[in-house]
């Protein structure tokens, strides 16, 4: 499985910016997709993560920073994941990486290559 993220760039505190990973490969036991930050110093958090693919039906998680600002959605047709941000602030400055996992544990997680956001205050 290869995640292709897209999006992310400098936007000034109180914009939005849209992030979009797209699944190519063999994804048909991909059952979480979602994006993960790291900012300069910090650990590699949870930023929001779609759960349930499989079944058809799935979840929404949000990390409790986004909550009410970010907006997960996924793009069916095309095996895509949007990451609709709104209301950054310099706090959400981070490198944002795509993640997908299996429904089988057995097999490895997916990672994306990142993407910059930076907010400017």
């Amino acid at each position: 499985v290869q995640l292709q993220a897209s999006g992310g760039g400098l936007v000034q505190a109180g914009g939005s910016l849209r992030l979009s990973c797209t699944a190519s490969g063999n994804f048909f036991s991909i059952n979480t997709m979602g994006w993960y930050r790291q900012a300069p110093g910090k650990e590699r958090e949870v930023v929001a993560v779609l759960n349930g693919i499989v079944s058809g039906g799935g979840t929404i998680d949000y990390a409790d920073s986004v909550k009410g600002r970010f907006t997960l959605s996924r793009d069916n047709a095309r095996n895509t994941i949007n990451l609709q941000m709104s209301s950054l602030n310099p706090e959400d400055t981070a490198v944002y990486i795509c993640h997908a996992a299996s429904l089988w544990p057995e097999d490895p997680a997916y990672w994306g290559q990142g993407t910059l956001v930076t907010v400017s205050s």
